[in-house]
């Protein structure tokens, strides 16, 4: 999905502002009060951790990276094949894209129906979610969703109560998968309980805009909107039922990636309308602004009670890295890729762990770490 988001930026991107610094003016449809830069403590008697030391709004706090490398382990199988690991559990897709394989436990899954293509695979430990579209994108999509307890499946798609629909984001977290919809003409956010197989018909967006990059954590969903001027104006909104509230301390129209925290949110902007790759995180933690630093758009990913992205070579020689910021432990360096040139790819969460693929000069690999 990262790959489709960029493209959409890419198709509204100019010039027009490329030099700004950016900044993190918070819109004017934002609720929020404003923040007044003093970082708030907790009681050490109580044991509760404070939150982080941060500026403002306008001014956030620039935060310096320790190093705290996982426990990285390799994942068997070619590394061109998209893997996920979880727990016991691995979900892959080999790299034509064309089926998938679900193994561990006691029983094991997979499919791959002629002219399809899996558009998305995600696992978080209870359920697994495999998401099939039409290589011509006439048909509404698929998932197929499996319970990872029992190997019960069943499927989302255009017979739904609330159908699918061809394209759009998918999301799975907190026992509940999100997809989009059309309903009374307007592209619309739906919801699935897993758990009950109930679905529900959430926020709708106006006429002629749209959205995209669900992302799901215990705070909630947000969304990546955008409208059909040129540029698009990108806005960053948390969604509750049929409302929506543009994240606090985001630049007008400048948003990309964004997620909700317990207290909060972590976000990317992009400095350069034409170089939409090139983002910049920052994070909000109670009323503390935070500057996490460059990173790589489309790369946030929310992963057992923290926020991770991928941040390219900064100079000749550097690594590519994965990073990690919470409130309670800060901003840190959880992965590095072998030497020379290298990116990596968005990580992708298991619910009790993390994969991550990394291409380099030195060599490619596809690893897993476990969170906890």
């Amino acid at each position: 999905m990262a790959a489709l988001a960029l493209a959409l930026g890419a198709c509204g991107g100019s010039d027009e502002g490329a030099d700004e610094t950016p900044g993190a003016t918070p819109t004017a449809e934002s609720s929020a009060p404003t923040p007044s830069g003093e970082p708030s403590t907790d009681d050490p008697s109580t044991g509760a951790s404070a939150t982080p030391t941060g500026g403002t709004a306008q001014e956030p706090a620039a935060l310096e990276p320790t190093t705290d490398l996982l426990d990285w382990r390799p994942v068997d199988g070619p590394v061109a094949d998209v893997v996920t690991r979880s727990g016991d559990w691995t979900l892959t897709v080999p790299r034509n894209g064309a089926s998938y394989s679900l193994e561990g436990g006691d029983h094991g899954s997979g499919a791959g129906t002629p002219g399809t293509r899996v558009t998305d695979a995600l696992i978080d430990g209870r359920w697994a979610v495999a998401v099939l579209q039409d290589k011509a994108e006439q048909r509404p999509m698929v998932a197929e969703v499996t319970e990872l307890a029992t190997g019960k499946t069943f499927r989302v798609d255009g017979r739904s109560e609330i159908p699918t629909t061809t394209g759009g984001t998918w999301a799975l977290g907190e026992g509940t998968l999100v997809h989009a919809t059309v309903a009374s003409g307007a592209y619309c956010l739906a919801t699935v309980d897993l758990a009950t197989r109930t679905s529900t018909l959430g926020w709708c967006a106006a006429k002629r805009q749209g959205f995209t990059d669900a992302r799901i954590t215990s705070a909630g969903i947000a969304l990546q909107t955008f409208d059909d001027s040129s540029p698009a104006c990108r806005t960053l909104v948390a969604v509750d039922g049929e409302e929506v509230t543009p994240f606090a301390g985001v630049p007008d129209c400048k948003g990309w990636d964004g997620l909700l925290t317990e207290d909060g949110a972590v976000w990317s902007v992009i400095p350069k309308e034409h170089q939409v790759e090139n983002a910049h995180f920052y994070a909000r933690s109670g009323e503390a602004y935070v500057d996490l630093g460059p990173g790589t758009a489309g790369s946030l990913t929310w992963c057992a009670g923290a926020a991770y992205f991928v941040r390219d070579p900064q100079r000749e020689g550097d690594p590519a890295a994965l990073m990690r910021w919470s409130a309670e432990s800060g901003l840190s360096v959880v992965y590095e890729s072998p030497g020379g040139q290298a990116f990596l790819s968005e990580p992708r969460c298991g619910g009790d762990s993390l994969t991550v693929t990394a291409m380099a000069e030195d060599g490619d690999e596809q690893v897993s770490a476990p969170l906890s």
